[in-house]
């Protein structure tokens, strides 16, 4: 980023990826109403980009084009610019990306977006460079174009643009479904079509993750009593870390690998990605007993918590892939500087285990992985402690560049995932990372009114809380509520679900709405509800209500429930494996559950009570506990509990099982034969 030159408006923005725009040539606003006014009155079309901090081909377009001085001149001449951060603004994100979706069958970032002063779309694009090659089109040749037209047939493209904005708005339409176990089973089907029996995964390169995937096959195999649906989620799991999408010296997860074969990753590393697969990898430790599932989980928490926490317990957003300027450059290697740092002997040995050769896997240097290897992890001591040493000398020798703005809605995702961590391992330093998180959301990013917000960075909080920030935290309430059995937190996740249902919902047509009904108007309101590289809104939301519903009794929250799945099923039924996450809650839905109300008398009987849980599969299993402390605060939340009198001897544990109820028992013992 040059500093000599006059920084534009974007100055004055706290979004890291805006910042990193702000002394580009280009005479960018950041969205809002001045932008508008001016387009208005100088009677240009709008030139909008979308993109991330972290996003490589942001980078590049920037690079060629934005920081050029000839294409600045023609945007500036002909154009009001506008740059948007994606994860500040996902609602202008998610309505323009569909309609390039729409125009051209394919999105991604960055986004471009030609519009007219009204904000209806009339051209929409990703990735141009500066000029043409090969049959592509390049920007400088794209702004003539569109100024040209612009200039000469106006009206034809604000009518172009009026009827492109209408047809996306009679997009929407009420539609029939049900959840079924059909869809179930269907969509297992389409994933083993698609899995990867060689190197683990769906489809061919590049090759995402998609945790969601792994989290439905695992509830699968438990439910079905499946053995290729658990193995489909093992060979993933351990072909992923084995690759080199895994950073094995510093650990976490990249964004996604460019081959099948998980070697050459996407460098750049989010929070939501490894918060999901956070859980992933702990659920098939909880399903198998196999240490190997717990390590590289522990492995994932350990680096969120030593690079991607802030002091005051939020969690940053996502590290680059660039580093000064080129892709992958803070991750790899070349054998002589391994010899040099650790010694030949030493160095020699960690080169073998991690193959990183003359020849190189990127690029002329080496990612280092674990491919080819009989055992899936390096465990000689002697590999071990070598890696720190490597970690601080990468340390030193490049730096990588972080996103550090806190986002209400990832970090919802790894609360949860943290949560999870102590309800299985029993390690307090996990409940401690996501109850210190939780707090942070509510101090720095809830108004004084209860109502949340978007992003926190440098002090100051921003954005009308979106779908996402809503459903996404009452989840996180629910995992700390069921590692804890904290009231205070069930309370909270019904508080924000009746905003949530206040602003988001359409009651015309079912589902929840993207953005708020005190959000500013856009173009139309989106409702999405495919299972991307994050859930929907409206799968988490679906995932919440049936907990909410559990847990309080409330026969609203059934039929809100009831409404959702169906809503769900509705655009899930064509093609059931594109909404995996939404299909973890149908199968809550339509396989047996439990219910557990235990009436603890000692404190004492909470921690072996705990330990117990700890060593069952509960996919579908709902636990409340009451006891002298919080038996009013809990009547007040889940009034059904006012029948389970604390004036007994000792403690009792209720059961229920697909409505029908088992006498109480009284000891753990006794507990443990009707789990």
């Amino acid at each position: 980023m040059n500093t000599n030159r006059v920084p534009n408006r974007l100055i004055n923005e706290k979004s890291p990826y805006l910042l990193q725009h702000a002394y580009n040539p280009v005479n960018w606003f950041p969205w809002g109403k001045e932008a508008f006014e001016v387009a208005k009155r100088e009677k240009k079309p709008i030139f909008l980009s979308s993109g991330y901090s972290t996003c490589h081909w942001c980078h590049v377009m920037e690079h060629e084009s934005f920081e050029d001085a000839e294409v600045a001149e023609r945007l500036n001449r002909d154009f009001v610019c506008i740059k948007v951060d994606r994860e500040e603004r996902p609602d202008v994100d998610a309505v323009y990306m569909e309609v390039c979706q729409v125009l051209t069958g394919s999105g991604g970032w960055p986004l471009t977006i030609l519009m007219t002063p009204e904000q209806q779309p009339f051209f929409a694009g990703t990735y141009f460079p500066k000029k043409g090659w090969f049959g592509t089109v390049g920007l400088l040749d794209l702004l003539d174009s569109a100024a040209q037209q612009w200039r000469e047939n106006r009206e034809k493209i604000i009518r172009s643009g009026k009827e492109i904005t209408d047809a996306i708005r009679e997009r929407e339409e009420k539609k029939a479904g049900r959840p079924s176990k059909q869809m179930i089973h269907l969509a297992k089907q389409q994933l083993s079509q698609s899995f990867d029996t060689r190197n683990g995964g769906f489809g061919r390169s590049p090759k995402f993750p998609s945790p969601q995937n792994l989290l439905f096959l695992l509830r699968f195999a438990v439910m079905e009593s499946d053995e290729q649906a658990l193995s489909m989620v093992e060979k993933t799991l351990r072909q992923m870390y084995r690759g080199g999408i895994f950073d094995h010296i510093g650990y976490g997860f990249s964004r996604y690998s460019t081959d099948e074969k998980w070697l050459v990753p996407h460098f750049e590393k989010m929070l939501y990605d490894n918060a999901l697969l956070t859980m992933a990898y702990l659920e098939t430790y909880q399903i198998t007993g196999i240490g190997f599932y717990k390590m590289v989980a522990m492995k994932v928490m350990d680096y969120v918590l030593r690079e991607m926490t802030d002091i005051g317990g939020g969690f940053y957003s996502a590290q680059d892939a660039d580093s000064e300027g080129k892709e992958g450059k803070y991750y790899v290697f070349s054998p002589g500087e391994i010899l040099t740092l650790l010694g030949e002997e030493d160095g020699q040995a960690f080169n073998r285990t991690f193959h990183i050769t003359e020849e190189g896997n990127f690029e002329g240097k080496s990612i280092p992985n674990l491919l080819g290897q009989e055992e899936a992890q390096a465990t000689e001591e002697r590999i071990a402690s070598l890696i720190p040493r490597v970690y601080q000398y990468r340390k030193e020798r490049t730096e990588l560049r972080v996103d550090d703005k806190i986002l209400t809605s990832w970090n919802a995702l790894m609360i949860a995932a943290f949560a999870k961590a102590y309800r299985i391992l029993g390690d307090s330093q996990y409940l401690d990372a996501a109850e210190k998180a939780m707090r942070f959301l509510t101090d720095h990013l809830m108004d004084k009114n209860g109502n949340l917000l978007i992003r926190w960075r440098e002090g100051e909080a921003a954005g009308t809380g979106g779908l996402d920030d809503y459903a996404f935290s009452i989840w996180a309430l629910l995992n700390l509520y069921e590692a804890t059995f904290d009231v205070r937190y069930l309370k909270l996740a019904v508080d924000l679900y009746q905003k949530m249902t206040e602003r988001f919902y359409d009651r015309e047509n079912g589902g929840f709405f993207l953005s708020s009904n005190e959000a500013e108007p856009l173009i139309y309101r989106p409702k999405e509800t495919y299972d991307g590289a994050i859930p929907s809104g409206n799968s988490v939301a679906a995932a919440g209500l049936l907990k909410l519903f559990a847990l309080t009794g409330d026969t609203k929250l059934r039929e809100a429930e009831e409404e959702q799945l169906q809503f769900l099923a509705a655009t899930a039924q064509d093609y059931p494996a594109g909404y995996c996450f939404a299909l973890l809650t149908m199968m809550s839905a339509l396989y047996p559950s439990k219910e557990i109300v235990c009436i603890i008398r000692d404190k004492a009987e909470m921690e072996p009570l705990k330990a117990l849980l700890r060593k069952k599969i509960l996919f579908n299993t709902t636990v409340i506990v009451k006891n002298a402390e919080n038996a009013e605060q809990l009547e007040q939340v889940a009034p059904f509990t006012k029948a389970y009198a604390l004036d007994r001897e000792k403690s009792a544990y209720f059961v229920c099982e697909n409505n029908v109820c088992a006498p109480p028992v009284y000891t753990l013992e006794e507990l443990e034969k009707l789990l």
